[in-house]
């Protein structure tokens, strides 16, 4: 099969496409035929060993896919032969196969493509567990969403609306504020932009309840000024690039709580693998955001597509944030 494979510490782009053999089916897993799989910039990191986990090389990249089940072992019971699922994976995604354990492969329903449907994984999985698991975002609230055509803030903001809240976006340009709003999003202001905190105070004069940012830096100083009395600063990540300094003073007056959220804990990622303590919650979640997906609340964007072979392309996308929603790998089998 061709894979991306990783055999030393170095940029995405610089890896190679090789012909490798298939992994080997364990105990617990499930071989899936893959069609499509995500790019993110934290692949970018785990490429140059910057990332928070290792794998050891030679290893093949890429964490979330979607496809169809080729084979099982024994044990398993989740899924079977045939089925259209997605995934979530520790490594290996890039390739036209990939062994998952099975306790974080999901049924997809028919109506729901493979390019959309691997955006679950890890794009809208981390939302939704964000926004209810940790924030506790109730209808009503008013959630601020930044970078908000990124493929987690665009899940946000999908997701917001279909939790009942009343969402403000922030977006870079004009373009991007456009689809924010077609993704539901019931107010957007420009930011970077002059006036961007006078904005967000006109479309939430009490603040806003929940912050999702997977942005930081600049963003972050933004939230702390647009933040409700009470309310809740989501830590996503730092995609500007600064990890911002949060001055407790702020907190203290203003009664903030400030909410650190890694997925990675409820799928394996942690400090010890919890996959299987959280898997009946994981699936209920997913079980969730595809009943909205059938009602049409949840509208999963991949604007570009690039075939396996120009998979450097694809991260130089990602990297100049060119894409909207998630920029995905095609696989030869969806050609």
């Amino acid at each position: 099969m061709l894979a991306v494979r990783c055999h030393e510490w170095m940029r995405y782009q610089d890896l190679k496409l090789e012909d490798v053999p298939p992994p080997e089916v364990k105990p617990g897993q499930v071989r899936i035929g893959v069609r499509y799989a995500g790019m993110s910039f934290a692949t970018s990191l785990v490429t140059e060993g910057r990332y928070q986990r290792r794998p050891p090389r030679p290893f093949t990249p890429g964490t979330d896919i979607a496809g169809v089940v080729l084979a099982v072992a024994p044990d398993v019971t989740q899924v079977a032969v045939g089925d259209r699922v997605c995934a979530v994976i520790d490594w290996g995604g890039h390739a036209e196969e990939a062994v998952i354990d099975a306790a974080t492969v999901y049924r997809i329903p028919d109506s729901l493509p493979f390019d959309a449907a691997a955006q679950f994984p890890i794009s809208y999985a981390t939302s939704y567990a964000a926004l209810d698991w940790r924030a506790g975002l109730q209808p009503g609230e008013t959630l601020l969403v930044h970078g908000s055509t990124g493929a987690v803030g665009l899940a946000a903001v999908e997701l917001g609306k279909a939790m009942g809240a009343r969402v403000v976006a922030t977006a870079s340009t004009p373009e991007k504020l456009a689809i924010a709003q077609a993704h539901g999003a019931d107010a957007v202001v420009q930011f970077p932009a002059d006036g961007a905190l006078e904005a967000i105070k006109a479309a939430a004069p009490e603040g806003a309840d929940v912050v999702y940012d997977p942005v930081g830096g600049d963003a972050a100083d933004l939230s702390l000024r647009a933040v409700a009395q009470g309310g809740r600063l989501l830590v996503i990540g730092f995609a500007a690039g600064r990890i911002q300094q949060i001055p407790a003073n702020v907190l203290l007056v203003k009664n903030v709580a400030v909410l650190g959220f890694n997925y990675g804990k409820y799928i394996g990622w942690g400090l010890t693998d919890e996959r299987r303590t959280h898997e009946a919650k994981v699936r209920a979640a997913f079980d969730r955001m595809f009943r909205w997906y059938q009602q049409g609340k949840l509208k999963p964007t991949a604007s570009l597509h690039f075939p396996l072979r120009d998979y450097a392309a694809a991260m130089d996308a990602v990297l100049a944030r060119k894409g909207i929603g998630k920029v995905v790998l095609r696989m030869p089998a969806a050609e």
